[in-house]
């Protein structure tokens, strides 16, 4: 009896009341033996706590595999070995923390990888293994050495497994952490917004289509409202007499510059975009949809704003979700007020001023000594995915 025991698990000979409770919130099973007041600690079969493979919920695939990544690390690992059936696929897993350990793995594609820059990562997460790591804020900052104020993000993030496997493929390196059904991928570069793995799939010509669309999506998103306030206020003389009067004639009555009437109508754009995210997924599209159009309705018939501005609006959120990824897009969000501040000052000056400010800031950005712009792989990013 005393040999079955000690094969089922831990025997305890002492009925230790406190360790036995401690043991049980665990989630130890216990088997007790009342005559001798001894009792076994075993592990018991556990349910799977993980939820089926499903298809991204915020990501849209046009074709291509439709599962997306789950919050299990191991089965996230297997999807992307799924995808590259290769033994050069090599991972690496640590425990971050003290109090609270969670789990992170990295994940490379031994010969297409920069062996420097695996290095330079690998060294920066064990450097930080004892810190606590407990959202993508603080994972920035400590692993890839990102200011706490930076709007760029040093990585990308995508919850499609073909993307994932992409990126490996191109000799980056992909991040999971535990419970997050997301792949970060290192380091993220400025030709991932308009690149789709999904793209390939296409013809080369609907391709390039498709890429050409986002990059001029991204560049009306920054430049179509600051254009409109140079344009009435600053630098009408550029236009032609037609379409300065037909401007001209949309504005009477409305008591304010084009400045604050724009900066006014992009915070309430902003918002109704924050309420569509927050609102129940079977009435928030109905809601912001029906409120926005009401409002923008409204507001024109009380000479608040011009029908000029709420068409440009329009494009430049339509332009704004042609870009890929939602870190991006929030960016592209962010910087399309400092074109909109330079604007109202300087003109059109303003916004070759503003355009060339970011693309400094762009250009000043590097993981590991990666240059964010990178224009060594602008071909094979933009022209062969």
């Amino acid at each position: 009896m005393d040999e079955l025991k000690n094969e089922l698990g831990e025997v305890k000979s002492d009925a230790d009341t406190k360790e036995a409770l401690s043991k049980i919130i665990q989630g130890k099973l216990l088997i007790y033996f009342e005559n001798d007041e001894s009792y076994i600690i075993m592990d018991p079969t556990p349910k799977p706590l993980n939820r089926a493979i499903e298809s991204s919920i915020n990501e849209n695939v046009f074709q291509g595999s439709l599962n997306s990544f789950t919050e299990d690390i191991q089965s996230n690992i297997g999807i992307v070995r799924k995808h590259i059936l290769s033994d050069n696929i090599k991972v690496k897993s640590y425990l971050i923390g003290n109090e609270e350990t969670t789990k992170l793995s990295l994940i490379y594609y031994e010969g297409r990888t920069n062996m420097e820059f695996i290095h330079k990562l690998v060294n920066q997460i064990e450097k930080n293994k004892n810190k606590q790591i407990e959202n993508l804020q603080q994972l920035s900052k400590k692993i890839m050495e990102s200011p706490s104020w930076i709007m760029i993000s040093k990585f990308n993030q995508t919850e499609l497994p073909q993307e994932a496997a992409n990126f490996l493929r191109k000799g980056r390196a992909i991040l999971f952490v535990d419970r997050l059904p997301i792949a970060l991928i290192v380091p993220g570069l400025f030709w991932d917004v308009f690149c789709l793995d999904s793209d390939r799939n296409l013809p080369l010509p609907l391709m390039l289509f498709l890429r050409v669309l986002r990059v001029i999506g991204a560049y009306a998103t920054l430049i179509l409202p600051g254009l409109y306030v140079a344009l009435v206020s600053v630098n009408p003389e550029v236009l032609r007499i037609e379409m300065a009067l037909s401007i001209a004639q949309t504005r009477i009555g409305i008591p304010y510059p084009a400045f604050i009437e724009i900066f006014l109508m992009l915070i309430i754009l902003e918002l109704i975009l924050e309420a569509s995210v927050r609102l129940p997924k079977n009435i928030g599209p109905t809601i912001t949809m029906v409120g926005g159009i009401i409002l923008g309705q409204a507001a024109v018939q009380a000479k608040l704003v011009s029908n000029l501005l709420i068409i440009i609006l329009a494009a430049t959120s339509i332009a704004n979700s042609t870009v890929v990824g939602l870190q991006q897009s929030l960016a592209l969000r962010i910087s399309k007020y400092l074109i909109v501040v330079m604007a109202a000052i300087y003109g059109l000056l303003g916004i070759l001023e503003g355009l060339l400010l970011i693309s400094a800031y762009l250009a000043s950005l590097h993981t590991y000594g990666i240059p964010y712009v990178s224009f060594s792989k602008e071909k094979d990013e933009i022209t062969h995915g």
